[in-house]
């Protein structure tokens, strides 16, 4: 099965406080639903009108309402405006299945960005007329490797009145997103970037409420993390042998577990000069993609992952998940390049962080682990944890 990997940034139009620009995800145990929503205007009234439109679209997905009749509802719900003759709120809702089918539904937003083997795709659409309102339909099959990007109007209007605007259009969006997509796996990042774009051109002032959407079809990826040495020495060979096993990446976390590692496999580790006086340096260990110091590079990697996880992803964010040090890598794999996480977790008491009979570095180890299963649950990892 493939993982379906989504993400999305906003910005307010200048001086308002609210976003009229609203965005839903909805996760069901065959599909994934994402849906964007543009009030008319900006600020309070465009925010309630986009807010009623996608939590309407939700609820009524929750309650297991075709897509037909919930845009039906909309549609009918969706008052239009007199003096300019247009809804008071637009919408796009992309659904993916895991079964490869997929359907896209839009009113009056700009259209979805279909990306595939490094080329802008056009799909066949149909257009049908519900409620006096036409809408688009596509109906197509996902395969990995593609990216799909939504939008409010507030993307393609880019710059305009501003002399940072280059002639931005809907196939100037397109070609950057594809350029984007050929960089980077992930939704988060490549959604960042579009936005950040759309920023510049605006001057760092929008002129209307901008919303990027980015869901991205791609492999499922394991990441395995040994961490602790094992309460029983006699069971060092063991764990590390299934450790070793495992299918995926391989990370070890601290200094000890590294050590049983080099000592199972009879293999030297050799120490890295990338530390940078807060998070000590890596080391290496043949066969393995990263071996790191333990409570100090965790403990930053879960700041990382809890600011990932509120969406507070700015441009220092991605700048500090790209810096050359063992917690940022790890986060930017975990982030990045990763589906499901498998933790081998010793429950030794490590002597060498005793004090005053307080087992520290074990309870801090533990504290770590069960932090880290959370918010790699919370932005959508699949996580098992295993004790020895």
């Amino acid at each position: 099965m493939f993982s379906i990997d989504v993400s999305w940034s906003s910005l307010n139009k200048h001086d308002e406080e609210l976003c009229g620009d609203k965005v839903e995800m909805l996760y069901t145990p065959d599909s994934v639903v994402m849906i964007l929503a543009d009030g008319m205007g900006s600020g309070v009234k465009a925010n309630i009108l986009a807010t009623l439109t996608s939590r309407i679209f939700k609820t009524m997905f929750k309650e297991g309402a075709s897509v037909d009749l919930a845009v039906e509802t909309i549609m009918k719900t969706l008052p239009i405006c007199r003096e300019r003759q247009v809804a008071y709120s637009t919408f796009s809702i992309l659904q993916v299945f895991y079964n490869g089918d997929a359907y896209l539904v839009e009113f009056d937003n700009p259209s979805c960005i279909f990306i595939r083997d490094n080329r802008i795709q056009n799909y066949p659409y149909e257009e049908r007329i519900m409620e006096g309102k036409k809408i688009r339909e596509y109906r197509f099959k996902v395969k990995i490797g593609d990216s799909f990007v939504l939008m409010s109007d507030g993307v393609v209007w880019a710059g305009t009145g501003e002399i940072m605007n280059y002639n931005w259009t809907w196939d100037e969006m397109a070609e950057y997103s594809r350029t984007c997509a050929g960089q980077t796996r992930s939704a988060s990042r490549m959604a960042a970037m579009l936005s950040d774009m759309c920023n510049e051109l605006y001057g760092r002032h929008p002129g209307d409420d901008t919303t990027v959407c980015v869901m991205k079809i791609e492999e499922r990826q394991m990441v395995n993390i040994f961490t602790g040495p094992p309460k029983n020495k006699e069971d060092d060979e063991y764990v590390v042998r299934s450790f070793m096993e495992a299918k995926g990446t391989k990370v070890v976390a601290g200094g000890t577990s590294s050590d049983i590692v080099a000592r199972v496999l009879d293999r030297e580790i050799t120490t890295n000069d990338d530390g940078n006086g807060t998070i000590p340096p890596t080391s290496n260990i043949a066969g393995l993609d990263l071996v790191l110091e333990g409570v100090v590079t965790l403990s930053r990697v879960l700041t990382l992952l809890k600011q990932y996880a509120r969406g507070d992803l700015t441009v220092e964010f991605f700048f500090e998940l790209d810096a050359d040090n063992g917690a940022s890598r790890l986060a930017r794999l975990l982030i990045e390049d990763c589906t499901d996480i498998h933790m081998f977790v010793g429950t030794a008491i490590n002597n060498a962080y005793l004090d005053k009979d307080v087992p520290f570095e074990y309870s801090m180890r533990m504290s770590l682990v069960k932090n880290l299963k959370k918010v790699a649950e919370s932005i959508g990892k699949k996580v098992i944890v295993e004790y020895y």
